[in-house]
């Protein structure tokens, strides 16, 4: 979307996001999809049609684009003819894709105490155990400021978290002795600035980014010799998971992890290893003679 043609409708589309609110990020995300489209199509997107939509989503079945990513350039597509170009006929063309159903891979405790050990100095055991220890997302951690912790309701309040909701999350005495090490560390260092960024990046007027806070998180499981497939959310995940083996209630974490539906924290409770461990085998119930019998 970038000739004289079509310059006008990217105008349109970015003006349509930003009444409605939409992230930056999301605008982006949006922009490049309708870009992508126009190459495919060859034209002016505004002329496609049903069919063209159609052919442009198997074309990307046929790459080996991700269903993840399949749905997102629907719902770009969708708000491109529907709200920007008031079309509801081409939407037509374009369905969802069901998307795999996959477990979150888990750490013990264990690997997360020596992933935590393992991160290279204060500020970055600092962040990391926030991530564990409040179940944040990783936007969430960069984007925490030094007023964001309030030590005497013993909450960390999180300003526009996903879907764009404020929440508050837990704060145990443990990580608020970390973070104030953290903090005095940071105001002898001379990066942490009056109300300014929890995790400040190089630069300490700018936040620490979530690309780089990733791959702290790498730098720290590679430490930790982890060879379990994970990444920086697992942290998020194994804060759940790790509550829900203390038997804490599902509807609690529900609010500690700030989702709308009990659905999506139930999720956790198909890893939780303490309830598949109380629940006897069928094997174990056998005779004893069919036992040994099995084992001669």
């Amino acid at each position: 979307m970038t000739d004289k043609a079509i310059s006008p409708l990217r105008r349109r589309m970015t003006e349509d996001m930003t009444i409605r609110g939409f992230a930056s990020k999301t605008q982006r995300d949006y922009i490049r999809v309708v870009r992508d489209f126009t190459a495919f199509f060859g034209r002016a997107p505004d002329q496609a049609d049903a069919e063209d939509l159609r052919r442009f989503q198997f074309h990307m079945r046929t790459e080996g684009t991700s269903a993840a990513t399949m749905n997102a350039a629907v719902s770009a597509l969708r708000f491109f003819f529907g709200t920007t170009l008031g079309r509801g006929d081409a939407s037509v063309g374009m369905t969802t894709v069901r998307l795999p159903q996959r477990l979150p891979v888990i750490l013990s405790p264990e690997e997360v105490a020596r992933l935590l050990d393992a991160a290279p100095g204060l500020k970055a055991r600092a962040a990391l155990s926030l991530a564990y220890g409040a179940g944040l997302r990783a936007s969430e951690v960069v984007s925490l400021k030094v007023t964001d912790i309030d030590r005497e309701r013993q909450v960390i309040r999180v300003e526009q978290g996903k879907g764009r909701k404020d929440r508050y999350a837990m704060l145990s005495l443990d990580l608020l002795a970390l973070l104030r090490a953290w903090w005095r560390a940071g105001r002898e260092k001379g990066v942490m600035l009056p109300g300014g960024w929890l995790f400040p990046g190089q630069n300490p007027v700018n936040p620490l980014t979530a690309r780089q806070f990733s791959r702290i998180f790498q730098g720290a499981k590679d430490a930790a010799k982890i060879n379990k497939k994970v990444s920086l959310h697992t942290l998020r995940h194994c804060f759940a998971t790790h509550l829900l083996e203390q038997k804490v209630d599902i509807r609690v974490i529900q609010v500690l992890l700030g989702h709308t539906k009990l659905n999506t924290t139930a999720h956790y409770s198909q890893v939780d290893s303490r309830t598949l461990k109380a629940v006897k085998s069928p094997l174990e119930l056998l005779p004893v003679r069919c036992k040994k019998k099995k084992g001669s």
